[in-house]
């Protein structure tokens, strides 16, 4: 069977000055922060596992609007092969309702102030910046 890479989405979260991030419970980037996100389900778009994910992971509700980017996560396996390849899909989205609370597999979500994020205080995902810089351009 060929290998290939795992399709998932992130949905990126912005609200008055803060932008919604969960912290990982398992690997990869356990303990990390990053935005909520999973694994893209046969038959439905990133847009949509976005949004599902989101529900899923901290119980709020967002509009899934566009996407921003797409970023590259290459574990290596122990003897230095590529392990897995993950796509994921970084899905600008729209807030409509909820309070952050974690669920499923993250262990904390917050809405963290975006100069918090920007000035790398937390520790955090690779990217997790970027993408929000990209998001912060979008009117």
């Amino acid at each position: 069977m060929t290998r290939r890479p795992l399709l998932g989405a992130i949905a990126v979260v912005v609200q008055d000055g803060h932008v919604l991030l969960a912290r990982r419970r398992k690997e990869p980037d356990a303990g990390l922060w990053g935005y909520p996100g999973g694994h893209v389900e046969l038959g439905e778009t990133a847009l949509a596992a976005a949004a599902r994910e989101l529900l899923e992971e901290t119980g709020v509700t967002a509009t899934p609007v566009e996407y921003l980017t797409n970023i590259d996560v290459i574990l290596p396996a122990t003897d230095g092969a590529t392990g897995v390849h993950f796509l994921l899909a970084a899905v600008l989205c729209r807030y409509v309702s909820g309070t952050p609370a974690p669920a499923d597999d993250v262990s904390e979500a917050a809405w963290v102030p975006v100069d918090q994020v920007l000035s790398g205080v937390l520790p955090m995902s690779d990217k997790v910046d970027t993408v929000l810089r990209l998001a912060l351009a979008r009117p």
